[in-house]
């Protein structure tokens, strides 16, 4: 029984268990539109999924009766930590429960490698820094091979190399904020199972270190990669869990973002009044002083990206009169040269504004958009322009749209 069968066999088995996608969606806490893409062939299910709807169906195994290559890469999807079921939001989740099995980043019992100083651990943070930067400006599927590099560089100098404990947690804050940069650099580039890897070794190295904050952040990644990839309840629960991780003693900036996030993940699971609740939080976190303390991978997070954050929120919630004032404010004064985010935020102006009943103005944006996004090797905006083209068909008899349309098909 391949994909396909497995597909006709969970459906027949719902509807003899009398159980609706939505209802056993709810049951197995998965996102209802995840589950529904999966079952009408637009999606292929993670092993977890079809292991779940097993267990659920009291199927006993009919589900799973793949060929022995389909079988192979069942057992190897169900093994890997990215198939993992999380806790559901009401239960208490832990850090512990987002660790990579095993511990990867556990030195070598003989170490022959050089010795590093607190010099060494600065370099290795500016290297960091400067691949951080050069995400700003270069898309996932360009920097990705160097990002991965880095990091299996930053990894073998810990595990090989000889350092005192302050140098060693140095060194492991600077592989949980690479991890963080290069799961982001692999999201971007659509390659989604390599990401969560890359975060998971980030969420370990930061736990290790004992930086609640950058635990927060490269969690709240993993949270947003697979809010963004159709699995909401997985994204909520990761989130609310990095907001509690980092604390109310987190540095404003990174409280802003947690809450962003939760507030994302919320907004795509339908609950949204926890979605709204968090904005607000986010809004006024993001106006409080920044300490001291905070940490340099936090430059980005302003109250453009708050504003955006909340336009989106709107926009998938069909509110274009409150989306669209704040995208056009945030718009007017970006740097034109991050030419992927200005690519994203004009595809949710364009969605909010083809909701607004102006079809003409939005493929006008929508324009913009796809040039901007012609030349960048990003997986999202390549998503969001999908998005944005499905979006515009309903006015294809608009001529403005009907020349736009056109011209994407050719």
């Amino acid at each position: 029984m391949g994909m396909d069968g497995f597909r006709e066999a969970a459906a027949a088995r719902l509807h003899e268990k009398g159980f609706s996608v939505r209802a056993a969606a709810r049951a197995l806490n998965y996102d209802h539109a995840y589950v529904s893409r999966v079952l009408n062939g637009r999606q292929e299910p993670s092993a977890a999924l079809v292991h779940a709807l097993d267990t659920l169906l009291g199927a006993d195994g009919s589900l799973i009766e793949l060929d022995e290559e389909e079988r192979d890469l069942f057992a190897h999807s169900l093994r890997a930590s990215g198939d993992r079921q999380p806790p559901p939001p009401e239960a208490e989740a832990r850090i512990e429960d987002f660790l990579p099995a095993g511990d990867p980043l556990a030195p070598l019992r003989a170490r022959q490698g050089r010795r590093i100083g607190e010099h060494g651990a600065e370099d290795l943070q500016r290297r960091v820094h400067g691949l951080r930067l050069a995400d700003d400006v270069i898309a996932g599927g360009d920097l990705l091979r160097p990002a991965v590099r880095e990091l299996r560089s930053a990894v073998r100098l810990f595990r090989e190399g000889s350092y005192t404990e302050e140098v060693g947690r140095a060194l492991l804050v600077s592989i949980g904020e690479l991890a963080q940069i290069a799961g982001w650099i692999a999201s971007d580039a659509g390659e989604h199972r390599q990401a969560e890897r890359i975060y998971r070794l980030g969420i370990s190295a930061a736990h290790q270190a004992g930086d609640a904050t950058l635990v927060g952040n490269v969690l709240g990644s993993l949270a947003y990669q697979r809010t963004n990839t159709g699995d909401s309840r997985a994204g909520l629960t990761m989130a609310r869990t990095a907001l509690e991780q980092a604390g109310v003693q987190a540095p404003p900036r990174a409280r802003a973002l947690y809450l962003d996030r939760v507030a994302w993940a919320a907004t795509q699971a339908g609950e949204i009044r926890l979605a709204v609740r968090a904005l607000g939080e986010a809004s006024e976190a993001i106006d409080r002083p920044a300490g001291e303390d905070e940490p340099g991978y936090l430059y980005w997070v302003d109250r453009n990206e708050i504003e955006v954050m909340e336009a989106r929120v709107h926009t998938e919630l069909h509110r274009p009169l409150r989306a669209v004032p704040v995208l056009r404010r945030v718009l007017d004064r970006y740097d034109a040269t991050h030419a992927r985010e200005l690519a994203l935020y004009l595809s949710w102006l364009a969605v909010a504004l083809a909701d607004a009943n102006e079809p003409e103005e939005a493929a006008a944006t929508a324009g913009r958009m796809l040039a901007l996004s012609a030349d960048v090797a990003s997986a999202r905006t390549a998503d969001r322009s999908r998005v944005v083209l499905s979006r515009l068909a309903e006015f294809q008899d608009v001529p403005q749209v009907s020349a736009l349309l056109d011209a994407a098909a050719a």
